[in-house]
């Protein structure tokens, strides 16, 4: 009898939208719902009986998941591939998920949460503070593996990062700017927090590849928005007041939504090239209504599946990952691709 993996590969879509489609758990399109009906025809697939999925369904080791707070589309993005992996053969796993604001003790605090409802491994996006270096290295001491998902932290022992290459990521921005402007540009850059390294490393490699190779584009001011909209509109208002001549936004992070609804809302709105991170519902939004300019996207999903396998793999089988740092591609999208 045909698997739902199996279906999910034929009709080339995800094992959890199989799942949604034969069990009715969810939306999904009437053209994805045919397809997926179709191949299961095909395949001759009879759906399991309540005992029999019982009996097949497996238990698996709690692995903690904390990152920043769901407003933030790209961790729900993250968890999303983690689940969809869990749903793999060998891959079984009760995930405890903990999301923060962008502090320090909210993160320690939820760690410790995590940890304390069992979990054998924990998967997390760091905010870049001594406290949390010192946190994961007690984890490891204690022979819980931790993973680092979407930004890394120096100076730990954790197993792995999985993610973008921030500076990269970073270098790619400055030089599509450079391309748009034509190498003349006053930028705003609006960042989650300056304490988190991944953030962090995105503006270096953007400033890198603008000092080297397009002197005249400058950085009027980088301003902090906790990832979260109503800040994030708030600061783009008092920005394009304080830096009337700003002609570029760069968003590192999250609060998207609410920035690009204070360009848009402006009156008189100058025609400023706008650069985001993530395919997330807010780009759509304003990349179609002409706010956005162009989109880097990290495939966040697939850092999160990725990010469950090597965490899998250290709990139940000791099993160290191929390599420390695991990169996923960076995407440009512009409106007639996205």
């Amino acid at each position: 009898m045909a698997t739902m993996k199996e279906i999910a590969e034929k009709a080339g879509v995800s094992s959890s939208t199989v799942d949604k489609v034969l069990n009715d758990k969810g939306k999904v399109s009437d053209k994805t719902k045919e397809k997926v009906l179709a191949v299961a025809k095909d395949l001759s697939y009879e759906p399991e009986t309540a005992s029999v999925k019982l009996g097949k369904k497996k238990k698996g080791p709690k692995i903690g998941f904390v990152s920043f707070s769901e407003e933030d589309q790209r961790h729900k993005d993250l968890k999303a591939g983690m689940y969809e992996r869990m749903e793999d053969d060998g891959y079984a796993a009760e995930l405890i998920v903990r999301e923060t604001p962008m502090y320090a003790d909210a993160q320690l605090a939820a760690i410790d949460e995590v940890i304390k409802e069992g979990a054998k491994g924990l998967l997390l996006t760091p905010y870049d503070d001594e406290r949390i270096v010192e946190k994961i290295n007690s984890l490891v001491k204690k022979n819980i593996p931790v993973v680092t998902v979407c930004s890394d932290i120096e100076g730990t022992k954790r197993l792995a990062y999985v993610g973008s290459d921030n500076m990269r990521l970073g270098h790619t921005v400055g030089a599509l700017l450079g391309l748009m402007s034509g190498g003349n540009a006053e930028v705003g850059i609006i960042t989650g927090s300056r304490d988190v390294l991944g953030q962090e490393q995105r503006i270096a490699g953007f400033l890198e590849k603008i000092q080297k190779e397009y002197p005249g584009i400058s950085v009027e001011t980088i301003a902090e928005c906790k990832n979260e909209d109503y800040k994030c509109y708030d600061t783009l208002q008092r920005i394009a007041v304080e830096f009337p001549t700003i002609t570029s936004f760069i968003f590192t992070a999250g609060g998207v939504g609410g920035g690009c609804k204070a360009l848009y809302q402006m009156t008189a709105r100058p025609d400023y090239h706008v650069i985001t991170i993530d395919e997330i519902a807010a780009t759509v939004e304003y990349m179609n209504k002409g706010i956005i300019t162009a989109a880097i996207c990290q495939e966040p999903r697939r850092q999160g599946a990725i990010a469950l396998t090597i965490i899998i793999d250290a709990v139940t089988d000791k099993k160290e990952p191929e390599s420390e740092f695991n990169y996923t591609d960076i995407n440009i999208r512009i409106k007639e691709n996205i």
